[in-house]
Order: C-alpha cells, then sequence, then structure tokens
C-alpha cells in the first residue's frame, strides 16, 4: 500500500467516526461501497471543477454543477442491499465551448441506464447508447459511466486481500464483450467504506486506468469524496475533479431531471 493510500486512511478514520466491529459479508461491503459513494442523502448538489492534463502537460479545465435525485422507493432492497434507481443532472458553465451543455442520466434496476447530451451549438438532445457507457466524459479520463456509477451486479465480487485499513476487491464483469478492461481491483476503506482507489487491468494482466479518492471530508454527517482523479498509464493523461458548495438533502424536484430541462436549465437549483 503506498504512502498516498496510508494518509487517505489515516483522515478517514476520523471522518467516519466509528469502525465495523466484525468482518462483513462481500456482498456487504460491496453494498456499503456504493451507498456511500452514491447515495449519500435522498439528493445532493456540488460544484465541480475539472482539470484534464495531457503527456505534455496541456491543460483543459471544465466547470460544472451536477445534480442528484433519489428513487425514494428503490433505496433500501431486501437483505440490506443498496442499488436503488437515480437520476443525475450535470450542467456545464466553463470553458465557452461547452458552456450551457448539459448531461442526464436516469439510472436504472433491471436495464440499461438511459443517458442524454444536450449539445448548445446544435440545439441538438444526444441520446448516448448504452454501448458508450465506457467512452470518454467531455473529452477527460472518467468515462460517463464513472459519473453515476457501475451497477453493482453487472461484475461478480471476490475478496482478495484484507489488510489494516483496506478490504481489497477484485471485480470481474459478467458480460467481458461489453467492457474494455479484464478485471477491476477496489482499495475499500474499513471504516468509512469509501473506495480509495480503483485499479482497471486489461487482458493482459497490465494496470491501464486508476481512480484515486485524493481528499475527503464529512458533510452533514456523510463521508465525501471531494477531490479525486482518474490516471490513464497508457497515454499518460490525468484528469482531477473537485468538488466544492456540496449539499445533500435541498429538496430537488423530480421534474428537472427531463429533458425539457436540458434545454432550459433549472437554474434556481444550479446555484
Amino acid at each position: 500500500m503506498n504512502k498516498l493510500l496510508s494518509l487517505i486512511a489515516a483522515c478517514l478514520v476520523f471522518a467516519s467516526g466509528q469502525a465495523i466491529a466484525q468482518s462483513p459479508s462481500v456482498d456487504d461491503i460491496v453494498h456499503r461501497a456504493n451507498k456511500v459513494s452514491y447515495y449519500a442523502g435522498q439528493d445532493g448538489r456540488a460544484q465541480v471543477e475539472m482539470t484534464i492534463t495531457d503527456n505534455q502537460e496541456r491543460v483543459r479545465n471544465r466547470r460544472m454543477t451536477i445534480l442528484r435525485k433519489d428513487v425514494p422507493e428503490t433505496d433500501m432492497l431486501e437483505d440490506g442491499a443498496y442499488r436503488g434507481e437515480q437520476k443525475f443532472y450535470v450542467y456545464f458553465t466553463r470553458p465557452a465551448d461547452v458552456n450551457k451543455m448539459g448531461f442526464l442520466v436516469w439510472k436504472k434496476l433491471d436495464s440499461d441506464d438511459e443517458r442524454w447530451l444536450y449539445l448548445p451549438a446544435l440545439d441538438l438532445v444526444k441520446r448516448i447508447a448504452a454501448s458508450d457507457k465506457r467512452t470518454s466524459f467531455v473529452g477527460s479520463d472518467f468515462y460517463y459511466e464513472d459519473v453515476s456509477g457501475r451497477d453493482i451486479d453487472e461484475d461478480s465480487h471476490e475478496l482478495i486481500e484484507t489488510t489494516d485499513n483496506y478490504y481489497v476487491l477484485k471485480n470481474t464483469p459478467n458480460d467481458p464483450s461489453s467492457v474494455e478492461f479484464d478485471h477491476y481491483k477496489m482499495y475499500i476503506h474499513k471504516d468509512s467504506f469509501i473506495p480509495v482507489q480503483v485499479e482497471y487491468y486489461d487482458a493482459q494482466g497490465s494496470k491501464y486506468r486508476v481512480a484515486t479518492a485524493l481528499k475527503v471530508d464529512t458533510i452533514q454527517g456523510y463521508a465525501t469524496v471531494t477531490k479525486a482523479s482518474m490516471e490513464n498509464l497508457k497515454t499518460g493523461s490525468k484528469t482531477v475533479m473537485e468538488y466544492s458548495d456540496v449539499e445533500y438533502d435541498i429538496g430537488l424536484p423530480d421534474d428537472i431531471f427531463s429533458e425539457r430541462y436540458l434545454r432550459k436549465p433549472p437554474r434556481k437549483f444550479l446555484r
């Protein structure tokens, strides 16, 4: 475990405030990590600064607001399983070439997620095919699927190591033809259940993509990742996302998560 993971682990012990008395099952670890990563509160809002740096140290920036709302009746399923339906709305304000662009996700339980991208220069709402979910999100090293999360039932999960601070899981896709990776490893903090690092491996066993939680804060009682990176080891490119003004349970109305509001942004809720 490298020095960065050790430092984050120390911060997370403070942020989580408590330890788990006994070792949970693999399914429990996966569901808790999914809940912490994507389901804090019934809804949420954050301002996001994205910095993309290529292998020649050239930098591009993006500024956006992310809104999220859970479908309440699916939040908690039987036996403590946690994989509820959600809706996401992303509105871009900087730079000029992406200003007023919108991204909408309806995260489904028993069917493919639905995704739309609004291109203001063309006044066009583009449907994003399910097969495109693992392609670059607005030119960054994050994928569309990284923004809203990967359905935990799409992978088989195996606990391969337990350290002082982490559960290390190996996740293998149930449909290998639908993704570009062979498997990925998750380092999940034992107290907070935040996935501190996720490493993707190709069919040759080479690590080629790494997501890292760089900073964690406690907001309204929730341990929240407020700075994260995604690094492409093959291209040398890296994207950092910094989250500010994070709020939970703000009472977002359901109707703003619709194609209509891609063209007419709900400015009241974007501030």
